[in-house]
């Protein structure tokens, strides 16, 4: 097959952390908050801006509390399951490597009694249907490692008694997510911004603050994990005291990914920018005969972790270590030709392809990257003959 003439401008398509927002350079930061403490007004005013603007940008409900968190996404996510969980049955959902990761804490580190647990194989998500959000539910919204996201939320109850808990880090910015059903939701700067990794936002529904404020878990909490001081919530981590100490630089770049944000017309764009990034891998994958989605029911494909499995018969009477090196191989070829970056599957998932499509990423460098997939899937093809 012949080597394609275009690339895409960026071929940045990590996972990851991922692309930064159009147009980034250093100077976006040269105006932060820096060599002075994070306590000081200018600090707190800074890390108060960033809460501030997400909440104005997704939307988020009045009377929900935001807080920056340390360690990510994963980080946000532990803080939740280790304060509020306990008080009654869990749910845990995994359909993906992220999911089965909690589901792991609240059975072996936790080693909460009370658990259900729904899981699938990558590709597919279990039957919600039988998800009892009278009990509290642990779920991710996209499987960033799989591909696959729930396609709605009528599966959890308006008058539940349980609390949801929504690790939703590849979803937010490209989903315009049902606040009202959710009742903690984290995310991590480093996804759908394109921001630095490090830190993690934390939502919590007055539901949750509820709990928060009379549940004491029979668990020792660590300092970074701690909400509530005595019987009652620090409400200053809702405004910009964060729990340790920050990276203001973080923070500086995540402020510049939200004004970005809001130059080019907020959550309904981004949304819009994931959705025609993902269209343009559809396009591709509706006329090449050798590659499928990994998520198996139409409209659970997700729009920022794109997940492929090669569908070719050659391909998969390989063992699964002959596959992971076949796929290796094809993600140096793109990287040699400075025409992708970062599209090999995540390293727990089936071989296959993983492409970024999130806000940062432009829609059009995406089809201009989907011929160089034909190029290198020949090409390597063509070594092994």
């Amino acid at each position: 097959m012949q080597k394609p003439s275009i690339k895409p401008n960026n071929p940045k398509f990590s996972s990851g952390p991922c692309a930064k927002r159009p147009g980034w350079n250093a100077d976006a930061i040269k105006d932060g908050w820096y060599g002075r403490s994070h306590r000081a007004a200018g600090g707190k005013a800074k890390l108060k801006e960033v809460i501030d603007r997400h909440v104005a940008l997704l939307g988020i409900p009045e009377g929900y509390r935001c807080a920056i968190v340390p360690a990510s996404d994963t980080g946000a996510v532990e803080i939740a399951m280790w304060n509020l969980l306990g008080a009654r049955g869990v749910e845990m959902l995994g359909w993906e490597s992220f999911g089965i990761d909690w589901i792991k804490d609240v059975t072996e580190q936790l080693k909460l009694d009370d658990v259900n647990i729904h899981k699938a194989d990558y590709g597919k998500l279990p039957d919600l249907s039988k998800v009892d959000t009278d009990r509290d539910v642990v779920f991710t919204w996209n499987g960033t490692t799989s591909g696959v996201r729930v396609p709605n939320a009528d599966w959890i109850k308006d008058d539940r008694e349980g609390l949801t808990i929504c690790d939703a880090t590849s979803a937010v910015f490209a989903y315009d997510l049902p606040w009202e059903k959710l009742d903690v939701v984290t995310w991590s700067w480093q996804k759908v911004l394109g921001s630095e990794g490090a830190h993690g936002m934390l939502v919590l529904s007055p539901r949750a603050a509820k709990r928060l404020q009379n549940f004491r878990p029979d668990r020792p909490l660590p300092k970074i994990f701690r909400l509530t001081k005595g019987d009652k919530i620090i409400e200053g981590a809702y405004q910009g005291a964060t729990l340790n100490t920050p990276s203001m630089m973080a923070a500086e770049d995540c402020l510049d990914a939200l004004k970005w944000v809001e130059s080019i017309g907020g959550l309904k764009t981004t949304i819009a920018r994931s959705a025609d990034s993902y269209q343009a891998v559809a396009d591709w994958v509706t006329k090449t005969d050798w590659i499928e989605f990994l998520a198996e029911a139409e409209g659970t494909e997700s729009h920022t972790s794109i997940c492929l499995k090669i569908t070719d018969p050659w391909f998969n009477e390989k063992s699964e270590e002959d596959r992971l090196a076949f796929v290796k191989g094809m993600t140096k070829m793109l990287e040699a030709e400075k025409a992708g970056y970062d599209v090999a599957s995540y390293r727990a998932a089936p071989a296959g392809i993983r492409i970024w499509g999130g806000a940062t990423v432009e829609p059009d460098d995406v089809a201009r990257l989907m011929p160089w997939l034909d190029w290198a899937y020949a090409a390597a093809k063509a070594a092994e003959a």
